[in-house]
């Protein structure tokens, strides 16, 4: 049970990077809840978190989120993607 919270736990840095690199890039505009594993955590052998953030979508935004990604991707977390969805039906 341990080795799983560990490896849970080693998978959530990097949403968590990305989270902090969100609110530095974020002037006010986006409203951003921290990082919390997905209502089904784990799928095909992947590890799955979400960032949940609430705002009007507009250029600004657009750009902060570009920003974002940019700069966390040159952290170079091995095997992460980031999936976007913008009024997303279903939250799993």
């Amino acid at each position: 049970m341990q080795l799983i919270h560990l490896i849970k736990k080693k998978y959530g840095k990097a949403s968590q990077k990305l989270y902090e690199i969100l609110e530095k890039n974020n002037n006010g505009t986006i409203n951003i809840f921290k990082p919390v594993p997905s209502p089904i955590d784990k799928i095909k052998n992947r590890y799955r978190w979400r960032i949940i953030a609430k705002c009007k979508l507009n250029n600004k935004v657009i750009d902060i989120i570009n920003k974002s990604i940019d700069e966390f991707c040159k952290c170079k977390f091995k095997k992460t993607k980031i999936s976007i969805s913008t009024n997303p039906n279903n939250m799993t």
